[in-house]
């Protein structure tokens, strides 16, 4: 399985000041994110609407971006990467937003709701 996470959706999951530091928020979700995907052995890519900056650089998951950074980009480089997967149904993309999930679930893959995900990472 291949987790897609659409970063700042499951950031916003809690209310917990992010939004005064986003980078500091991206760099504290792409550490539970390593965490977690070690543990677990999965495979797992998080996208951002932009490039961070300063760059944000793991060698345990891959950290992605969109092509240009606008209004809901990352939800269209998810589902830029599901159409490109070779296995689509073997992709679940971790995210709340409702058209994302119609074009994820189109495109053949599968969603995981971002506040159980985020749960599932902060335990």
């Amino acid at each position: 399985m291949r987790w897609i996470v659409d970063g700042m959706n499951v950031i916003g999951t809690r209310p917990d000041g992010w939004w005064r530091d986003r980078h500091a928020a991206m760099v504290a979700l792409v550490d539970r994110l390593e965490r977690w995907a070690a543990a677990e052995g999965e495979d797992v890519m998080v996208v951002f609407e932009q490039p961070p900056r300063p760059p944000i650089v793991s060698s345990v998951i891959e950290v992605a971006h969109a092509k240009r950074p606008r209004a809901n980009s990352a939800d269209d480089e998810i589902v830029r990467r599901v159409r490109a997967a070779p296995d689509p149904a073997s992709v679940r993309v971790v995210t709340s937003d409702g058209v994302l999930s119609q074009q994820v679930h189109a495109a053949g893959a599968s969603t995981f709701p971002a506040s159980a995900f985020r749960a599932q990472i902060d335990a």
